[in-house]
């Protein structure tokens, strides 16, 4: 289980530990809290008082400070399984909706062509048609796309990178996702 960590205006930085997330709280600079109680560890006892320590954790928490770079103008790591969500398990050129295992990553311009393994570079596609379009482009293979790549924002690189995301931490992310994102139910 993750806790989703936001700057303190709320932008999403990462995805953190439960145990991580009790240090934040520890070192005093969770903000502010969002989402419901997930977690509560229990601390050693205090000589004096004889009161223990206890720490509950939300699902999701802002933190004091601000990041040292724009979040904003990083890209998104480009790994497989955030491609396949990206498109949905849905081959580019079938059209067809696939288990993970039977996809792959398949270059648009391919790489033997001078093509770059980038986010506006890469769709899915199903083993079959990713063999039948070879080293060609679309337009070589006679195969056109059926949708077209994009770079996923900062929102919805959050959901593309977790699998196990709890509903109230669904709800905040998807409230900020682009109109035309994908991810939309």
């Amino acid at each position: 289980m993750k806790v989703l960590k936001l700057s303190a205006k709320g932008l999403p930085e990462s995805w953190i530990t439960l145990e991580q997330a009790v240090t934040y709280y520890a070192a005093g600079v969770v903000r502010w809290e969002a989402g419901g109680e997930i977690a509560v560890f229990h601390g050693g006892h205090n000589a004096v008082t004889g009161r223990q320590s206890i720490v509950a954790v939300n699902s999701i928490i802002g933190t004091r400070g601000a990041p040292a770079i724009n979040l904003f103008e990083v890209s998104p790591s480009l790994t497989n399984s955030k491609l396949f969500a990206r498109d949905r398990n849905t081959c580019a050129y079938c059209g067809e909706a696939f288990h993970e295992i039977d996809l792959t990553r398949e270059h648009i311009v391919p790489q033997a062509q001078q093509g770059l393994d980038g986010w506006m570079n890469v769709v899915t596609a199903c083993r079959s048609c990713n063999h039948r379009k070879s080293n060609r482009t679309p337009e070589q293979a006679h195969m056109p796309l059926l949708y077209a790549p994009y770079v996923p924002s900062r929102w919805e690189d959050f959901i593309l990178r977790n699998r196990r995301i709890l509903a109230d931490q669904m709800e905040f992310l998807a409230a900020h996702l682009p109109k035309n994102s994908r991810l939309h139910s």
